[in-house]
């Protein structure tokens, strides 16, 4: 596995772990698997794993405390506050309190079974919390040992700003894959100028870009079943782009998993992906991107091909659009 800079002190693999699917989101959970695919990133050498309190209601969390107990050594953990169940237990509301955020860092370590959590993200940003309190108040958890790096996620430009006045940011998470590249004219540019280590999620546009996937047979509890660009009006536009594009990484000698994740890989040196996935072999496959390199002319292509499928729909539904940082 091959290694980036992460904040000038940790060396992290080129790709990371997003782990959420292990527990929530997408379909019925495999502990067994899950935890075989966890050990299998070990030994692949991938280090950078990201989780979330919200995943399975801590569930993820404790997941991955049955590595954790271990090999702690070899792992930097990242987790996110913020989502909670709505008051009636239905729903979900963002609490980017300090109050709440102090009760959800113990909680976190607790699940984690860890004395310090790695990077600790803000999982968004709450329009009804000054952005200086909360992150003044994640810094106070530096002070007192809990937390190493800060975080945000789906962070605007004007908010990443104002965060990393109070104290340096030293990842943001966003989506970012060939179907979404809104980070490209803001967020992309001020991440290198701040020295910010930018974190893609879905960068297999949620399964999208394998051509692996039969969208008819996700089921019911799958979270994409919602998602526009799984509905009928975007879904064969997105079914004929994913097989085209699969066309382009065969000639290229690789898969379309590799083939994307090479491109994420491209955008810059500052950029570690997060694929998600519970099985070992989806894995593997992504882990052969990192020695995937791709040439002007691919760039042209896959751009040229992009062009010819531009029915691909939002990525988020309207819910969840709303909780995306704007300001």
């Amino acid at each position: 596995m091959k290694y980036r800079l992460f904040a000038l002190k940790e060396k992290l693999s080129s790709i990371g772990l997003g782990c959420m699917s292990m527990s929530h989101g997408y379909g019925t959970p495999d502990d067994a698997e899950s935890i075989a695919t966890l050990n299998y990133a070990l030994e692949l050498g991938i280090n950078f794993w990201d989780t979330a309190d919200f995943y399975g209601n801590g569930t993820n969390e404790i997941l991955l405390s049955n590595i954790l107990k271990t090999d702690r050594d070899k792992i930097f953990i990242a987790t996110k506050f913020g989502f909670k169940l709505g008051p009636d237990g239905k729903g979900v509301v963002f609490d980017g309190s300090p109050a709440h955020m102090k009760i959800a860092v113990e909680d976190s370590l607790k699940r984690l079974n860890v004395e310090v959590i790695d990077l600790y993200y803000a999982h968004r940003i709450d329009p009804n919390v000054p952005i200086e309190d909360m992150v003044g108040a994640m810094a106070d958890l530096i002070k007192a040992g809990k937390i190493k790096y800060l975080g945000l996620s789906e962070a605007s430009a004007s908010s990443i700003k104002k965060a990393h006045a109070i104290h340096p940011i030293s990842a943001l998470q966003s989506e970012y894959s060939l179907l979404t590249r809104d980070v490209e004219k803001e967020i992309l540019p001020l991440c290198k100028q701040l020295g910010i280590t930018f974190v893609p999620f879905s960068p297999l546009a949620r399964g999208l870009m394998t051509n692996t996937l039969n969208i008819a047979d996700l089921p019911a509890n799958d979270f994409r079943k919602a998602l526009p660009r799984y509905q009928q009006d975007t879904k064969e536009n997105n079914e004929q782009l994913a097989h085209h594009f699969a066309e382009l990484a065969q000639k290229k000698g690789c898969t379309p998993a590799q083939f994307a994740l090479a491109w994420v890989l491209a955008q810059g040196e500052n950029i570690i992906p997060i694929p998600g996935t519970k099985k070992r072999k989806y894995l593997k496959d992504n882990a052969g991107s990192v020695d995937i390199k791709l040439t002007d002319t691919d760039h042209e292509n896959i751009e040229t091909m992009l062009k010819q499928f531009p029915n691909t729909g939002e990525r988020y539904n309207e819910a969840n659009l709303k909780m995306v940082d704007k300001s």
